[in-house]
């Protein structure tokens, strides 16, 4: 779906140093590798932060943060939440701790936490890594897209174990949110349209009330994306929900609905369970 942020100081910056991403309208700055040094968020980190539902409150825990769109925006939107960002890339949580940091960032910056954890490590590593039982409300998470050897892999290291899930696939990323989750703790994730017959697997036995919601590049075409909410050990239904269309016409011009949730930091408005 392509980089969504507006890149500041272009010119200024050398080659491979970080870029500063405006994202929100300019609510939140994100220091992100540059381009081919690593992965770089866009588009599906603010729509995952726009999917947490309003009411939630107290910790939120993203896992597989990367230098910390989705938490960054999730902190900016929803005041009443603290976010951890977990993360076994120690440079692209160098890039979040550096960017809490900057005057742009300082409304929500005392709210986030960076922990370096590897999500698919076992549970004893994971715990020993601060990854404890009940630490969080609330989960969010933008796991690697692709599984391994079914893309060609990038010769960057990191921009790679950003992308590709290993051969144990979305299985470590499920049992790992359902650990960490206390009793009644909620999901949100986003991943690839073709991809979710693999989130419902992962999901089965410990997930219910699970909400899916498509993202549609432009009116008529298949989704690419799914948004998917979910809460632990429930057994409520699965609900297939309408979607949200992300461009007018045939052009590169977004929705005014579009628009409003990575302009304005606007939540998306989703039947409550």
């Amino acid at each position: 779906m392509g980089d969504l942020p507006e890149t500041r100081d272009k010119a200024a910056t050398p080659p491979h140093a970080p870029t500063r991403d405006a994202f929100l309208g300019g609510r939140v700055l994100v220091l992100q590798p540059a381009r081919g040094g690593g992965h770089r968020s866009g588009l599906d980190a603010v729509y995952l932060a726009a999917a947490v539902p309003e009411d939630v409150k107290g910790h939120v825990v993203d896992l597989g943060s990367g230098a910390g769109a989705a938490g960054f925006c999730l902190a900016a939107r929803l005041p009443q939440v603290r976010v951890t960002l977990v993360d076994r890339d120690r440079t692209a949580l160098t890039l979040a701790r550096d960017a809490l940091d900057l005057a742009e960032n300082r409304a929500f910056a005392e709210r986030i936490a960076v922990l370096e954890a590897d999500v698919t490590a076992r549970g004893k590593e994971r715990h020993a890594a601060g990854l404890v039982p009940a630490l969080a409300d609330h989960v969010i998470m933008n796991p690697p897209y692709y599984l391994d050897g079914h893309v060609r892999m990038s010769p960057a290291l990191a921009r790679a174990g950003a992308h590709v899930l290993d051969e144990r696939g979305l299985e470590p990323w499920a049992r790992t949110a359902t650990d960490i989750l206390r009793d009644g703790g909620s999901l949100t994730l986003v991943f690839r349209a073709d991809g979710l017959d693999q989130i419902l697997t992962a999901l089965r036995g410990r997930f219910g009330a699970i909400d899916v919601i498509p993202l549609y590049p432009r009116a008529g075409a298949p989704a690419t994306r799914v948004l998917v909410r979910a809460l632990r050990a429930s057994r409520a239904p699965l609900r297939l929900l309408p979607g949200f269309v992300l461009h007018d016409g045939i052009g590169s011009d977004f929705t005014g609905h579009a628009r409003a949730v990575m302009r304005d930091g606007a939540g998306l408005v989703l039947p409550r369970r």
